[in-house]
């Protein structure tokens, strides 16, 4: 049976007051149980294919607008745009309360289901911070992330993340990454090492990416694991 889409653009706040953006892609009225965190830079428009792809898998994913970003697929990043306005900090570390917020969002309207948290780039990082400490997320999905902050040593902050957790990145990130996640416990941990060029960040799922094919046969063996 075919599988009926809905996407609908919604708004929420973050934890210091600021308006987030979000995308929902909801699947046969599935609950959403992934949320989907953009790279430097971007928005959430950089999940514009993939939460179709998930969709198809039967998943309602939701992407959101974090205030560090500008622009993805032609998607303005809009809680960006209202940080910029405020005069707002927007580096990478302080988007770690939107991520927080959204998955506060997502849990509070799925039934209190813990969920999928995919990052991309330093938002993969952050997924990996918060993801550690959060119950309310179960798993966590980080595509190149990296030492992206100057106060922060995440090798050492993530040793001891017992969560079942996916990472990836391109080829020539691959010995960096396996640097980064080095500590911990090989039991929890997937690692898609792919062996074309592949690309930073969840482009890795972009069906323009070489390699793309790898990755998302590495992604989907996790997802089917959790």
């Amino acid at each position: 049976m075919e599988k009926s889409n809905l996407k609908e653009t919604i708004t929420f706040p973050s934890q210091d007051g600021l308006t987030i953006t979000a995308d929902i892609y909801k699947v046969d009225n599935n609950p959403i149980t992934i949320l989907l965190c953009h790279q430097a830079g971007f928005s959430r428009g950089e999940y514009k294919n993939t939460a179709l792809e998930l969709n198809k898998l039967g998943y309602s994913v939701m992407a959101i607008d974090q205030r560090s970003g500008e622009i993805s697929n032609n998607v303005v990043n809009e809680t960006a745009k209202r940080a910029k306005d405020k005069n707002l900090p927007s580096e990478y570390i302080d988007a770690r309360p939107d991520i927080a917020s959204a998955i506060d969002y997502v849990y509070n309207t799925n039934g209190n289901t813990a969920i999928l948290l995919v990052g991309s780039s330093y938002s993969a990082t952050l997924s990996l911070l918060i993801g550690d400490e959060n119950k309310k997320v179960k798993a966590i999905a980080a595509f190149s992330p990296g030492e992206y902050f100057k106060d922060i040593d995440v090798k050492e902050s993530i040793k001891n993340l017992k969560k079942p957790t996916f990472v990836t990145a391109s080829l020539s990130e691959t010995e960096a990454l396996k640097l980064l996640v080095s500590k911990m416990d090989n039991n929890n941990l997937m690692h898609y090492k792919p062996t074309e060029t592949g690309i930073h960040g969840s482009r890795a799922l972009w069906k323009s990416t070489k390699g793309t094919k790898g990755y998302w046969t590495a992604f989907k063996a996790f997802l089917s694991t959790i």
